[in-house]
């Protein structure tokens, strides 16, 4: 399908001057009205809790796992993640670790985290991350192909991908912002990512030097928001890599939210890919330093 042309009927991407200028506001209200405990609970509600390691293994995994199925037995005042996301070779280790409680298994899938491998090997992997029980799947749009403008084949790699998964999981498109960098790139990025079909756009892979960060999270959020107003559908975002604190995890709740608006601010349409990020945002709500993961 040709998706490119779409893009004439969205509204260019705003100057990486204006980017600016709104992400210094936001922080300033990030600071006034969301470093508190109710934000923090819903942000740690929100993570899909990540090992993405070459030293993971089935005991590794296992372990991790467990340790967030724990998680409801030792901090029933605090809800949990919302998922774990791991290499589609682990999936069904999660399966069998998160048995009867509501944790969702997110599967990276697409030839993560560079996306170079031929589409028939992209296919089969997410086919399988699916079939060996992933609720969720977090694949890798093509960023070679974006930064040379070969949009149609980027966007359609999605809807191929979509097909793959079905319409009863959830995909996220991790359009690597840190290597897409301008907000002409990003926005398109999002953009033609949501018209193939993606559920989530999603920022990084955490694997390049450059991850998340604010001024593409706005943009984003602002690409999401205008598809919404074209289209009715709602789409999620999702902020990975570089998120370590619980005043990260506030600012990217508060560019939902004030771009967004509330209704975006639930575990259906707002995540944050994290590791080492669950344990700062447990001991902001805690109030002492916890060490859980």
């Amino acid at each position: 399908m040709e998706y490119a042309n779409k893009l004439n009927s969205y509204a260019p991407a705003a100057t990486a001057a204006e980017v600016d200028a709104e992400v210094a506001a936001l922080k300033k209200t990030a600071l006034e009205k969301y470093n508190n405990t109710d934000v923090y609970k819903l942000c740690y509600s929100a993570i899909d809790l990540t090992t993405l390691s070459c030293n993971d293994s089935v005991e590794s995994v296992t372990a991790f796992a467990g340790r967030a199925v724990e998680f409801y037995k030792d901090f029933p005042h605090i809800p949990n993640v919302a998922s774990i996301c791991v290499y589609p070779s682990f999936v069904e280790t999660v399966g069998v670790a998160v048995d009867g409680t509501p944790m969702r298994i997110t599967s990276v899938t697409g030839g993560f985290p560079s996306s170079q491998t031929f589409l028939e090997v992209k296919m089969l992997e997410t086919a399988m991350a699916v079939e060996n029980g992933a609720d969720e799947v977090d694949m890798v749009l093509n960023v070679g192909k974006m930064l040379k403008g070969r949009y149609d084949e980027a966007a359609n790699e999605v809807e191929v991908l979509r097909g793959e998964v079905g319409d009863d999981v959830v995909l996220k498109v991790i359009i690597e912002s840190g290597a897409l960098r301008t907000p002409e790139l990003i926005r398109a990025a999002s953009l033609l990512s949501m018209l193939a079909g993606a559920d989530f756009v999603k920022t990084s892979t955490g694997k390049i030097d450059v991850a998340a960060t604010p001024e593409a999270a706005v943009v984003m959020c602002h690409a999401i928001k205008d598809y919404y107003d074209a289209t009715g559908r709602k789409v999620g975002f999702k902020a990975a890599g570089g998120v370590r604190t619980a005043e990260d995890a506030a600012l990217y709740y508060t560019i939902v939210r004030e771009i967004l608006g509330e209704e975006w601010c639930t575990t259906d349409l707002f995540r944050i890919g994290a590791s080492s990020a669950a344990n700062n945002i447990l001991s902001a709500i805690e109030g002492k330093e916890v060490k859980y993961f």
